[in-house]
């Protein structure tokens, strides 16, 4: 499977991607963000250097980030759920929207070239990084989530450009929720079961779309691939819940800030990449 692969360089790889599900699982248990949001742009420069071609490098990166998603949300919302802090009736009013989103995300992935993508990913990246930096903890919309509609298009929208860009349910329904003064607890457990919703049709999706495609980098299942997927899920789920220690003993404030700067440059490296 790796003849024409270099040993260092594959070596290097593997640990870069141990060293990935580490900070990933770190920040999902610290600050409420899926690890998608960091493991997407790091598979998408590692993966030039194995030859991989600039059509599908960004549908790799999404479609292994999703991958990684389904395991760590399971551990993730088990853990979250004993302590009381998901919103099970939130989750089932939501949970279709979601879905329906995810599946319409998935789609507009799997027809859109890669440019498409990775601008999708830098834009709403760049947005993130905007609110964890500058949005006071103290302002919110409303006092409650509002009812109708809206909520269905907020669950869409959370399931489809979550789908698109690879990242679980934290990176914006936690900032939603936050913003119609939800108990960020509550949103950040939530937002761990709803992970799940977007991470098995979306990691379907991504495997299915890309069995037919050429020149996959070597271990992939569609646009799945197994080694990041191995390399990754351990770590994230052996150190999220250091993270979620850490949350009750640090300062979040300046590592939201830190994040936020480590988000801005990723996405202003994207836009670079593409434009």
């Amino acid at each position: 499977m790796f003849e024409s692969v270099d040993v260092p360089l594959l070596a290097g790889l593997i640990a870069t991607l141990i060293a990935t599900g580490i900070f990933a699982g770190i920040l999902a248990g610290l600050l409420g963000v899926g690890g998608g949001i960091v493991i997407v742009p790091v598979l998408f420069h590692l993966l030039v250097f194995f030859d991989v071609g600039d059509d599908i490098r960004m549908h790799v990166a999404v479609g292994t980030s999703l991958a990684t998603i389904i395991l760590t949300s399971i551990s993730s919302a088990r853990s979250h759920h004993k302590k009381g802090a998901i919103d099970w009736p939130l989750l089932k009013r939501w949970g279709p929207a979601i879905f329906v989103g995810v599946l319409g995300g998935t789609w507009a992935a799997g027809i859109s070239d890669a440019a498409v993508l990775t601008l999708v990913f830098a834009i709403l990246a760049l947005l993130v990084a905007a609110n964890m930096a500058f949005r006071p903890e103290d302002v919110h919309l409303s006092d409650k989530l509002p009812g109708g509609p809206f909520k269905e298009a907020m669950g869409l929208f959370i399931g489809w450009f979550s789908a698109m860009m690879g990242i679980g349910g934290g990176t914006f329904t936690v900032p939603i929720l936050t913003l119609f003064n939800y108990p960020i607890r509550k949103a950040v457990g939530t937002a761990s079961a709803i992970g799940l919703i977007i991470a098995i049709p979306g990691t379907i999706g991504f495997l299915i779309s890309g069995f037919t495609v050429q020149d996959l980098p070597p271990g992939n299942l569609g646009y799945v691939n197994i080694l990041g997927f191995v390399a990754i899920v351990p770590m994230t789920i052996l150190f999220a819940p250091y993270g979620a220690h850490l949350a009750h003993t640090i300062n979040t404030g300046l590592l939201k800030k830190l994040f936020a700067l480590f988000l801005f440059v990723t996405s202003i490296r994207m836009f670079y990449d593409v434009l």
